[in-house]
C-alpha cells in the first residue's frame, strides 16, 4: 500500500509538472527587440550576370553587408520590423574587363578597344514590414516581409575607348555611375537562440529585390553594342546577429 502511494504520488508530482511546463510554452511571449548583425551578401539573376549582351547586367560580385534590425510587437507575436543595411558588392574584375573590351570591340567593329573600370557595387537598404514569431522553448523563429528603399551611393563607372589605328580616329563612351533611392521589397526568414531573458543570437536569410538604379551614359550611340541605362539590384543575405530583448 505505502510502495503504491508513493508511486502514484511521483506519478502525479510528474504530470503536475508536466502540465505547468506546457502553460509555460503556451504563455510564451515575444519581446521587442533590437539586433546587430553582420554577414555574406550575395547578388543574383542580373545583378550577378556577366553576360555582355545582356544590357542589365551588372557584374556584381558576393561581399560584405552589415546593419541594424529592429521588432516592436504590437499584438501578440505579430511585429512591425524595420531593417537598415550597409551592402558592398565589390567591383569589375580584370576578367570582366576584359570581356567587355573583347565584345565591345566585335560590337563596334574597331581594331582596338580598351575598358577602364572605376568604382565598386556600394548601396543601403532601409525596409520596413509585418514579421511573426514562433515560440518554442529557447528557439523563435522569425517570418517577414519588407518594402522600402535600396539607396545606391555608387555603381562601377566605365570608359570605353576605341582605336582604329588611324589618325583622329580615337573615340570614348563613358557609362556613369549611378546614384539615388529606389523602392525595393523582399522577405526574410530567421531562427534566434535564447542566451537568457535579454539576449539571443541567431541567423537569418534576406531576400532584397530592386527594379534598378538609372544609368547615364556619354558618347553612347544606343543602337550599337552594349547599352545600360538601368542596373536592376538583386541580393540574397545570410547574416549572424546579437540581439538585446527588451
Amino acid at each position: 500500500m505505502k510502495k503504491s502511494f508513493t508511486l502514484l504520488s511521483a506519478i502525479v508530482t510528474i504530470l503536475i509538472s508536466l502540465n505547468a511546463s506546457a502553460q509555460d510554452e503556451v504563455n510564451l511571449k515575444a519581446k521587442s527587440y533590437l539586433s546587430f548583425f553582420g554577414g555574406i551578401s550575395t547578388p543574383t539573376s542580373n545583378f550577378s550576370s556577366t553576360d555582355y549582351n545582356n544590357n542589365h547586367a551588372a557584374f556584381a560580385k558576393k561581399g560584405v553587408t552589415f546593419g541594424l534590425n529592429t521588432a516592436i510587437y504590437v499584438y501578440k507575436n505579430l511585429a512591425i520590423a524595420a531593417t537598415l543595411s550597409y551592402q558592398d558588392q565589390g567591383e569589375l574584375t580584370a576578367a570582366d574587363v576584359q570581356n567587355l573590351s573583347n565584345n565591345y570591340n566585335v560590337s563596334f567593329n574597331k581594331n582596338q578597344t580598351t575598358v577602364t573600370a572605376t568604382g565598386r557595387y556600394v548601396n543601403y537598404n532601409l525596409m520596413l514590414g509585418p514579421q511573426y514569431s514562433f515560440l518554442y522553448k529557447k528557439f523563435t523563429l522569425d517570418i517577414g516581409a519588407a518594402a522600402g528603399f535600396v539607396i545606391t551611393s555608387s555603381t562601377p563607372s566605365l570608359s570605353i575607348i576605341f582605336n582604329s589605328n588611324s589618325a583622329n580616329s580615337n573615340s570614348t563612351i563613358n557609362q556613369l555611375s549611378g546614384k539615388g533611392a529606389i523602392f525595393g521589397y523582399g522577405g526574410n526568414a530567421g531562427l534566434r537562440y535564447s542566451l537568457g531573458d535579454s539576449w539571443d543570437i541567431g541567423l537569418k536569410v534576406n531576400y532584397i529585390n530592386a527594379n534598378g538604379i538609372k544609368i547615364a551614359n556619354t558618347n553612347n550611340p544606343g543602337t550599337t553594342g552594349r547599352f545600360v541605362t538601368k542596373l536592376p539590384i538583386t541580393e540574397i543575405q545570410t547574416t549572424l546577429g546579437i540581439t538585446l530583448k527588451f
